[in-house]
């Protein structure tokens, strides 16, 4: 009797026996959403050379994907409430499909607008996905361990990004023609005459269609896999009181719920300007934009360790509390991105991603854990719209960059400013919030 029980609360500790083989599947689209996230990053600097944009322009790329979450995020709790956690995973993954296939049409008539409403479309799926997942894991399990299960779950969220990364850089960044340099570093592009620029945007464009065709491809098999699994709906409809507004009111009088919304906006805005921007860092240091891809894939390494070790620290250190600590962490390095010129400045930039990697997980698990179970699909959707964050403040940071310089002082260090200012935020928010 007592080997029976031993096992059992083992399992408890971090999710239920009865929920693993979901818990398993509906983590590994965890990974979806990282690949889509980073192959999109370097995707806003080739679209700055191939379609002779300004960065603040081309940073729409970003504010297309992200916005496809404040979109979507709230019509996806809406849904998941009438419906099911499951209905909301295959809906999510029907939209994260056609985005991808939509890149076939977009190719097709070389139109930077179709690109960003492709990804627009695309993002609708994953506001299905990260608004249906996170609270699902959330709930497999009890209110205890749930910060530390989702940071497990949201460990195989850097797995996808590194796979975006990787296809980013040995597929797509070298073998774009329209990033070709002379011996002093300078893209020969814009020197190029208008038939051998066409000649040129219609290869490259063929090259960045293809992963996302792929990946569409994917998610189509992964969308008949997940049909078949059987995903049990941990609350009933009964257990869904009142009305939306009732939801909403109690959202709002929770404050560590407000102003973890807050957080997460600022923390989401924070890791895409770090990510985005890597490419123009290294640019103005020479490095061609594949070489450069190299330098996120290690900033994305250390954001996968950062993952495990923060889930591991847990054990023995308040999620808050290391929320705190890593914030500061980032804030260091920011500094030192921003202050440093040449190599060392760009090594504080990718040291930035280990301190990242435990803050939207801790803050997520903060903000809900003490929202009822009643709330959580609609609080969720909150927390997926802060995604917004990352809508927002990378054309901003393009338009600092577009300065050149600032003061004698390089833009695009000057740029690093502002998730430096994020990260304060995110500070604040785990030392007002240790309990």
């Amino acid at each position: 009797m007592r080997q029976s029980q031993k096992p059992k609360t083992k399992s408890q500790s971090i999710v239920a026996r009865r929920y693993l083989l979901p818990f398993v599947a509906v983590t590994s689209l965890f990974a979806l959403w990282g690949f889509a996230n980073d192959i999109t990053n370097p995707m806003v600097a080739a679209f700055q050379t191939l379609m002779e944009l300004p960065a603040a322009k081309a940073s729409l790329i970003q504010f297309a994907f992200y916005g496809g979450y404040a979109t979507m995020a709230v019509p996806a709790a809406l849904f998941i409430r009438r419906f099911s956690y499951k209905s909301g995973i295959l809906l999510g993954l029907a939209l994260y499909a056609i985005g991808a296939f939509l890149f076939i049409p977009a190719a097709a008539r070389q139109s930077f607008t179709f690109f960003c409403f492709s990804l627009y479309i695309l993002t609708f799926g994953l506001a299905f996905l990260e608004t249906t997942a996170n609270p699902f894991i959330l709930s497999l399990g009890s209110k205890q361990s749930a910060t530390r299960r989702l940071n497990l779950a949201q460990s195989f969220n850097p797995v996808g990004s590194l796979a975006g990364m990787a296809v980013a850089s040995m597929c797509v960044l070298p073998n774009l023609l329209s990033d070709a340099r002379d011996s002093a570093g300078r893209i020969l592009f814009p020197a190029l005459s208008e038939a051998e620029k066409a000649s040129i945007r219609l290869h490259d464009l063929a090259v960045i269609r293809n992963p996302y065709v792929a990946l569409g491809i994917v998610v189509v098999l992964i969308f008949l896999v997940i049909a078949f699994i059987r995903v049990p709906a941990t609350h009933s409809s009964e257990d869904v009181p009142g009305s939306v507004p009732s939801s909403l009111s109690r959202l709002w009088h929770n404050r560590a719920y407000r102003e973890g919304v807050v957080a997460q906006a600022f923390y989401v805005a924070a890791q895409i300007m770090v990510w985005t921007f890597i490419i123009q860092y290294a640019d103005r240091l020479g490095l061609d934009k594949s070489t450069a891809q190299n330098y996120n894939i290690v900033a994305m390494c250390l954001f996968l360790s950062g993952r495990f070790a923060s889930t591991f620290l847990m054990k023995y250190v308040k999620g808050q509390t290391l929320l705190a600590l890593f914030g500061l962490g980032a804030a260091f390095c920011s500094l030192g991105a921003v202050l440093i010129v040449g190599l060392p400045g760009l090594y504080f930039l990718v040291g930035i991603s280990f301190f990242m990697s435990l803050m939207f997980p801790t803050i997520y698990g903060t903000a809900l854990e003490s929202v009822h179970q009643s709330d959580a699909s609609l609080g969720a959707a909150f927390l997926v719209m802060a995604i917004v964050g990352g809508a927002l403040m990378p054309p901003l940071q393009g338009a600092i960059i577009d300065f050149g310089t600032i003061a004698g002082h390089p833009a695009v260090n000057v740029s690093y400013v502002l998730p430096l200012l994020c990260f304060v935020v995110v500070t604040l928010y785990g030392i007002r919030h240790r309990t």
